[in-house]
């Protein structure tokens, strides 16, 4: 399978990245409201312990639409995504020591964590729209971190609009390409398996 027809595998399969953006949006949602209304530790523990569900969550979604959830094994950027997907529990020591530090540096060191995970995301979805997603939430944390560091919430904030904005753009650009060219027709081989 050539690269650019792994990429579109995964830009049709993942939707863009839809699916996986509304829950993470939702989760960071979540804690954002947790974080202003009710205390950072729950905040906290929402965030991260609620992240290890994102992709059982995103496959359960992909699957209730009736979708395909899997990319075909010809595809070898599934190794990719797999490896991506670790990047985010893998960084979480360095957001805990961030947030020993200071506490109001969680959420801005959990969105540069994020944004560095999203940059990946360009070449497997092979969409420059990751490259600007993971500028807006590395930005954004520095600016929350810098500049807004007595609000504990802001940050969380931001990058759950920035989540659910990009993950309607990312599905848009999805449907706009399946329009403007359907997705090529399985092969079959002479044994009648589809290639």
């Amino acid at each position: 399978m050539e690269i650019h027809d792994a990429q579109r595998e995964v830009r049709t399969v993942y939707r863009g990245g839809f699916y996986g953006q509304v829950v993470s949006a939702v989760l960071w949602l979540t804690a954002a409201a947790l974080g202003t209304w009710h205390t950072p530790r729950a905040a906290i523990l929402t965030l991260v312990l609620g992240g290890f569900f994102i992709f059982p969550l995103t496959m359960l979604l992909l699957r209730i639409s009736g979708r395909r959830a899997v990319l075909s094994p010809a595809n070898s950027l599934r190794y990719l995504a797999m490896q991506v997907a670790f990047t985010l529990p893998l960084s979480l020591p360095l957001v805990g020591a961030a947030a020993v530090a200071r506490l109001n540096w969680f959420f801005p060191a959990f969105m540069i964590v994020l944004g560095a995970h999203y940059l990946p995301f360009t070449f497997l979805y092979g969409m420059r729209l990751f490259s600007v997603l993971a500028g807006l939430l590395v930005a954004g944390g520095l600016a929350c971190g810098l500049y807004l560091g007595e609000s504990f919430s802001v940050g969380a904030w931001f990058a759950a609009g920035v989540l659910l904005l990009f993950a309607v753009i990312g599905l848009g650009l999805v449907h706009s390409e399946e329009r403007k060219s359907p997705p090529a027709a399985k092969v079959t081989v002479g044994d009648g398996r589809s290639a």
